[in-house]
């Protein structure tokens, strides 16, 4: 199983936004040193808390200072941006990076984006694959371009000069383009099917509990099946907050008290998502009433957290819940202590995984 990073960043409002972002990059940085093998990078544009307004730009401040991570969009969220120039910025960024770049592609979550851009009322799924399609047509394509669909049109027919290069969109570095993610959310999500027919990979959001997580990989099998390819349990990504401390009671204190960075984290994600009428991601089972899922609930049932050998036992027992998965991802969380959060990074990359893995070896050592 590899390590790898997910960000969205969160952070408190109060917190001075300069430092946060010097944060967020700080935390990638690290995670590189340490080995983790990939970072993903949300975006919002309208939320004080979720501040990297442009995933790209941020990762593009990043690719001098990493050596071997991939980095990874974590999401664009198309029917926001004008596919032509998602488009150029990415072929941009994955010749920047040659190569050592994901493209993550989403709807995009957060009501007050999608207000501000004036697709509130739009049906942003059908918005999102016909940007999709847009994109990979335009890197599969040669100029001039003619683009038609329900809500973007656009062309270089009138301007192009293909002798000198105008009316033409650089191509990316990966050919025929990045590997593309998708963020899974729903139970049984009929999208990961789809997303699976078209040959991309899944990232199981961290905010489910264990039965969700567990659904989407016979959804993601049935797509590839559907697209005569098989399945790799190697493919998909994980998500899962876990804080590791060199001793359970500073770990239980930094994870799940009062003052923890995770219970700011998923306080916000519950306003946000049963606000938009799903709360039965944070449930354990469908019947389970509304007015139970309690924030003490969340964070108990959602963060792993101890020493490292408990979190070893707890990835290991989550994993038996869900099955075979090739990547966990780390979520990053506000750094409250930046030397408790620096040394969970550690731990992770230098003492929990190695051991994880040791335990999956005999494992399948003893099959």
């Amino acid at each position: 199983m590899k390590l790898g990073y997910f960000t969205m960043p969160l952070h408190p409002p109060s917190r001075n936004y300069v430092e946060t972002l010097k944060e967020d990059r700080e935390a990638i940085i690290l995670a590189d040193k340490l080995g983790y093998t990939e970072a993903f990078v949300g975006e919002h544009v309208t939320d004080l808390a979720e501040t990297i307004t442009c995933c790209l730009t941020f990762i593009a401040s990043l690719i001098h200072d990493t050596k071997q991570i991939k980095l990874g969009t974590g999401t664009v969220n198309l029917p926001n941006n004008h596919p032509a120039a998602v488009a150029a910025q990415v072929s941009m960024v994955d010749n920047m990076l040659e190569g050592r770049f994901y493209f993550g592609i989403s709807p995009g979550g957060l009501l007050s984006d999608a207000e501000i851009f004036g697709n509130l009322g739009n049906d942003r799924t059908a918005m999102f694959v016909e940007a999709i399609d847009h994109i990979l047509a335009i890197w599969a394509g040669e100029a001039p371009y003619n683009r038609t669909g329900k809500f973007w049109n656009f062309s270089t027919q009138k301007t192009t000069m293909k002798d000198i290069g105008q009316g033409s969109i650089v191509k990316p570095y990966q050919r025929p383009h990045p590997p593309i993610f998708v963020t899974v959310v729903a139970p049984f999500s009929k999208g990961v099917v789809a997303a699976a027919e078209r040959g991309w990979l899944p990232i199981s959001a961290n905010f489910l509990q264990p039965p969700w997580v567990a659904s989407h990989w016979p959804m993601y099998k049935q797509g590839r099946e559907n697209a005569k390819q098989t399945a790799k349990s190697s493919d998909w990504r994980v998500a899962r907050s876990i804080f590791v401390a060199d001793d359970d009671k500073t770990a239980k204190e930094y994870a799940k008290g009062e003052n923890s960075p995770y219970r700011f984290y998923y306080k916000q994600l519950m306003t946000k998502l049963i606000a938009n009428g799903r709360p039965e991601l944070f449930k354990q089972d469908r019947a389970m009433p509304d007015a139970a899922v309690t924030l003490d609930y969340v964070t108990d049932s959602l963060v792993l957290c101890g020493t490292v050998n408990s979190v070893v036992d707890q990835i290991l027992k989550f994993r038996d819940k869900v099955g075979d998965f090739g990547t966990l991802l780390y979520p990053g969380h506000d750094w409250v202590d930046a030397r408790l959060a620096k040394r969970s990074m550690e731990l992770m990359a230098e003492k929990v995984m190695p051991a994880v893995n040791a335990a999956l070896g005999g494992e399948k050592a003893a099959e």
